[in-house]
């Protein structure tokens, strides 16, 4: 069979203008940002050179630079217990529902929906009874009274009403992912496995676990990489209250560089979160890459 030969200089050239587009919209704008963040600027007057004095400002002397990471962090790992949900969820699809593609269409929808819509929607669900809150009315025809709280106006709470919210978001993003992929496993492999006695859930630990590794590391890098940079739902429903107990990164980066004009340690705060997508994205692969050839 003859295999046709492709010269290196005609894929060069075929490669050469995406790839300079993709230089031009994302390396570029990145180091322009480390570099920004070496300045004291306010945008508008002339920017001086303060070398690394933002980072230490905001590693050591910004109170509220550390809990926003720790916020993000844990929105980041909220975001990944829905992974294992949907793939069983998926899993049990497959298996005994007979048209699940309209399932997995109703699970989707809220994924289509503006972040807008549904931050309005939830605040309003979290709203208290006076202002037409669902939340506190049910707890409260339920009995529940001792269960009622101000959802998004408590320091130790708010948090955690957003976390639920991405939860619900994006729950039938990561289904659809794990759906296709086990919907993708040839069925041929699991009767072979029958034969040799294994079947049901036994069949999904030596077959559907080790052949769907592939799609859960893309949905984990999704979910963990997506929450670090999380900000419109955060924004649309407390933007960052109530006193910075719902700052995330992006957010926390927003306020020093538009409210507070200091455009110069806002670019400081994004080159951090860059940084930390790239470290926890090579984290996440090594992990999965060592899991996948454990597997195989």
């Amino acid at each position: 069979m003859n295999v046709l030969k492709v010269p290196a200089r005609t894929i060069a050239v075929f490669i050469l203008p995406a790839l300079l587009l993709y230089v031009c919209i994302v390396f570029i704008p990145i180091g322009v940002s480390f570099y920004t963040g070496t300045l004291d600027w306010d945008g508008i007057n002339t920017a001086k050179h303060v070398g690394f004095d933002n980072w230490h400002r905001m590693l050591f002397d910004d109170p509220y630079f550390w809990p926003a990471v720790r916020h993000t962090l844990m929105y980041a790992v909220f975001s990944m217990t829905e992974i294992p949900i949907c793939l069983l969820m998926a899993i049990l699809l497959v298996r005994f529902i007979r048209k699940p593609n309209r399932i997995v269409s109703i699970y989707f929808t809220p994924v289509i929906l503006s972040v807008v819509i549904i931050g309005q929607l939830w605040s309003t669900i979290y709203s208290p009874e006076s202002m037409g809150g669902m939340l506190n009315s049910v707890l409260d025809s339920l009995g529940l009274d001792s269960w009622k709280h101000g959802w998004l106006t408590e320091k130790n709470i708010a948090m955690y009403s957003i976390y639920i919210v991405s939860l619900w978001q994006y729950f039938g993003y990561h289904l659809l992912i794990q759906f296709t992929g086990v919907q993708n496993i040839p069925s041929e492999i699991y009767e072979a496995a029958k034969i040799d006695g294994a079947d049901g859930f036994k069949a999904d630990r030596y077959i559907t676990l080790p052949m769907i590794v592939p799609i859960l590391k893309i949905s984990l890098i999704l979910a963990f990489i997506g929450s670090l940079q999380s900000f419109d739902l955060v924004m649309v429903m407390t933007q960052g209250g109530p006193a910075h107990a719902t700052d995330v990164i992006s957010t926390h980066m927003y306020n020093s560089s538009f409210l507070s004009q200091q455009y110069g340690y806002g670019s400081a705060i994004a080159s951090f979160l860059v940084v930390l997508c790239l470290v926890f994205t090579i984290i996440i692969n090594t992990i999965m890459d060592r899991v996948e050839r454990r597997y195989s």
